[in-house]
């Protein structure tokens, strides 16, 4: 039998290790919150960028440019954020995310280029805006196609 100290010893131990297990990943956010904050900031910057194709907002060529900087930034570290374990969140990520992880770190894969591509492009009009971002959203179908379960 366990002397009392190491039981208690051993039991806050433990206690730690599930508390760590559990912790939110550093700045306070799961990578489940950080997959879906980074889809907002996806959807906000299309949005951006798709009313000034569609003509609603003017075309401005810094905000777009830093739109497209702005997605660029929040797909960086996207793959990090479907851990396994985190596909029994309450998210809109579909199991394929995992059970087909190569496809899918293969179409982020082509996501991120073509977004280094586009910011590389540095559009200075809203036709070359058009032609540059063609290419994003289409990878945005595709993904969302494939890997996401509309809720």
């Amino acid at each position: 039998m366990m002397p009392a100290s190491h039981l208690k010893t051993a039991t806050l131990a433990t206690l730690a290790l599930a508390l760590t297990v559990s912790m939110p990943l550093a700045g306070g956010h799961s990578p489940v919150e950080k997959r879906q904050e980074a889809m907002k900031t996806m959807g906000r910057s299309a949005k951006t960028i798709g009313d000034m194709l569609k003509g609603t907002t003017v075309f401005d060529a810094a905000t777009a440019n830093q739109t497209l900087a702005t997605m660029q930034s929040a797909a960086s570290g996207f793959g990090d954020y479907f851990p396994e374990g985190s596909e029994a969140a309450d998210s809109e990520a579909a199991p394929a995310i995992w059970s087909d992880k190569a496809g899918f770190e293969a179409t982020l894969a082509d996501f991120q280029s073509d977004l280094a591509s586009a910011v590389a492009a540095a559009p200075q009009d809203q036709a070359a805006l058009g032609a540059v971002f063609k290419e994003v959203g289409a990878n945005c179908g595709v993904c969302h196609k494939a890997y996401r379960v509309k809720k």
